[in-house]
């Protein structure tokens, strides 16, 4: 039987939300109003049913991704294309891409659905984005994905190969290897951005620091698509060189995201020292130091 999810405009009139168990989706269309409405139409019809497609495949998502899959869903594909680049470098699951791809999917519904000028949803922080000529979006970028207050925005234009926007790190929704506060990506797909988050802040570690506090993912979570893998929950005092290093290997990693064509920028932050990876506003944060001591706090 297909579940019901909890569908409705919020306060501001506005903007969509849309929530089904773990799936939590702020949506907001701009255009002529008669589009607008089919877009969120199309937007609760397409969410609907949406967690139960997955969870009937929910057993090969949290599977090693391989080159060959016999995932039937349009999202469950969608995870898997987005993982699929990483297949050869470590351990990752489409699961590391579920959270993009259902944006993704939203979105594509709206624009089938309606001529929109502008359009985005946001999944916990994962955001698929359409810009119509002349639009742009612009970003927040927080130190830490589980506090409140901006501390500095990205701004991505129409003419940007930019769509899809992801955030990953120790503090998100998820488990993560790696030790970095936030690690934000900037792609072509959301479901791209999403498993590249996932991969950068992954790389931001120091293994075998005594500082750094780890427990097997299925120790807390017994159905984690991690298994028995550590992960990061609480990092101590660290020195300014054990933070450099840290995120220069999470640089490193960007950047050869960033060679491959799998990512369009990223934001690495950690202890409130930043890297910047990408082009265009992103780069041009360049003329100040790449690792900016005290840059950002909470």
């Amino acid at each position: 039987m297909t579940r019901l999810p909890q569908i409705a405009l919020l306060s501001d009139g506005r903007r969509l939300h849309l929530q089904d168990g773990p799936i939590d989706l702020i949506v907001e269309a701009r255009g002529a109003a008669d589009a607008v409405r089919e877009a969120y139409k199309a937007a609760a019809e397409r969410f609907t049913g949406l967690l139960d497609e997955l969870c009937a495949e929910l057993p090969e998502l949290r599977t090693v991704v391989e080159e060959r899959t016999s995932l039937r869903g349009v999202v469950a594909h969608r995870m898997h294309a987005a993982v699929a680049p990483y297949a050869g470098d470590g351990f990752i699951t489409p699961m590391a891409a579920v959270a993009g791809s259902v944006a993704e999917e939203v979105l594509g519904a709206m624009l089938n659905a309606a001529a929109l000028d502008r359009a985005y949803v946001n999944n916990g922080g994962d955001i698929a984005l359409h810009l119509g000529e002349g639009e742009h979006f612009s970003v927040g970028l927080m130190d830490r994905p589980d506090r409140d207050g901006v501390m500095r925005t990205i701004r991505v234009d129409a003419d940007d190969p930019v769509r899809g926007i992801a955030t990953s790190g120790r503090h998100g929704r998820s488990f993560s290897l790696g030790i970095a506060d936030a690690v934000t990506v900037l792609a072509g797909t959301a479901s791209q951005a999403d498993a590249a988050a996932t991969i950068v802040a992954n790389a931001v570690d120091l293994p075998g620091h005594p500082a750094i506090i780890r427990k097997p993912a299925n120790e807390l979570q017994p159905d984690s698509d991690l298994g028995a893998r550590l992960v990061t929950r609480n990092v101590g005092g660290l020195s300014q060189n054990e933070i450099t290093t840290a995120l220069e290997s999470g640089a490193e990693c960007a950047r050869q995201l960033f060679d491959r064509g799998l990512i369009e920028g990223a934001v690495l932050q950690l202890c409130g020292d930043m890297i910047v990876i990408g082009t265009k506003d992103i780069e041009r944060q360049r003329s100040r130091p790449l690792v900016q001591e005290n840059a950002v706090h909470a």
